[in-house]
């Protein structure tokens, strides 16, 4: 993605705040905010990195809202197995990594759509999730430092300015997007989501990126699910229900293609910042949860219109 579509997406957001900000300066325009809003940013934020990569190889995930579930009752169960939250920690990452293994073996192996196979892996690892937790929340009962990842500053800590979650976010969207652009196998995603057929000529493993490319969007919404963890302190597996399209949005949004070979990793960022100001902003404002849940759709409709036109104005200049 080319670096002025990034600054326009940066600009669009710093709009949106702005425009807020004037609307209620008193309690939107402060650090505070900022802060509530970046905590607020970091599940969708963390799916969002590993929903680029699998939207710039040509694919979709809908099964990111249920990975993250699954990884808060594996997450929660092994803490309150073991008391210790490194291996909880590792469950949640774990976790995401083998359902997004699953569904990249399916979907190379199967030589089937990515939409039908990601699709029944949502039911699927829901449906997991539920029997693990015998179809109930796991309260973890536990004061662990994972609890703070993505909770709110204490008076000791304001010094961080943002919360631990969100810096680990923004660090791991730096690394993602350094890993895209500076690396064969971020080239090789580009080259498949680009034109399969012609990556296949070139030599290219086609497969094998599709499977590690699934692999690794799953780790991340292991590590959303983590966060979800963190906030909530409960493995819940009815929780992140339709998180997946908060995340396809946000990556539209931030430039991406979804007919592949193209996007941006700090796009997809400032979308789901995008996407968090509005919905911030019109709780603020006294906007109706069902106004929002509107907004929320029109949103998503706006960047699928806005891939299409970005799709055709692209396909006029050829």
């Amino acid at each position: 993605m080319k670096k002025n579509s990034v600054v326009g997406v940066f600009l669009a957001w710093v709009a949106v705040y702005a425009l807020f900000s004037i609307l209620k300066p008193a309690t939107f325009l402060s650090l505070s905010n900022l802060e509530l809003m970046m905590r607020q940013s970091i599940i969708i934020g963390l799916g969002a990195v590993g929903m680029t990569y699998v939207i710039i190889s040509g694919g979709i995930d809908l099964s990111a809202g249920s990975v993250a579930a699954f990884a808060t009752v594996c997450g929660a169960a092994t803490l309150n197995a073991t008391h210790n939250p490194i291996l909880a920690l590792l469950a949640c990452v774990l976790a995401g990594l083998t359902s997004g293994l699953m569904n990249g073996l399916a979907t190379a192996g199967l030589k089937a759509g990515p939409f039908i196979v990601t699709l029944g892996s949502m039911l699927a690892i829901r449906g997991i999730a539920k029997g693990i937790s015998g179809e109930k929340t796991l309260s973890t009962g536990e004061d662990s430092w994972m609890f703070h990842m993505a909770s709110a500053l204490s008076p000791s800590q304001k010094w961080m300015v943002l919360a631990p979650g969100a810096w680990l976010w923004l660090l791991l969207v730096g690394l993602a997007s350094w890993a895209l652009t500076h690396t064969t196998f971020g080239r090789n995603v580009v080259a498949v989501g680009s034109n399969e057929h012609a990556a296949r000529l070139c030599g290219l493993k086609v497969e094998r990126i599709k499977v590690a490319v699934y692999s690794l969007a799953g780790a991340f919404f292991g590590l959303a699910g983590l966060m979800s963890l963190s906030r909530t302190t409960l493995g819940d597996p009815t929780s992140s229900g339709g998180d997946e399209l908060k995340m396809i949005a946000a990556v539209v949004i931030g430039g991406a293609s979804l007919n592949g070979g193209e996007g941006s990793l700090w796009g997809a960022a400032f979308g789901v910042l995008i996407m968090t100001t509005i919905g911030m902003g019109c709780t603020i404002m006294g906007i109706p949860n069902w106004l929002q849940e509107i907004l929320t759709g029109a949103i998503i409709l706006t960047a699928v219109a806005l891939d299409r036109w970005r799709a055709s104005k692209k396909l006029a200049t050829v």
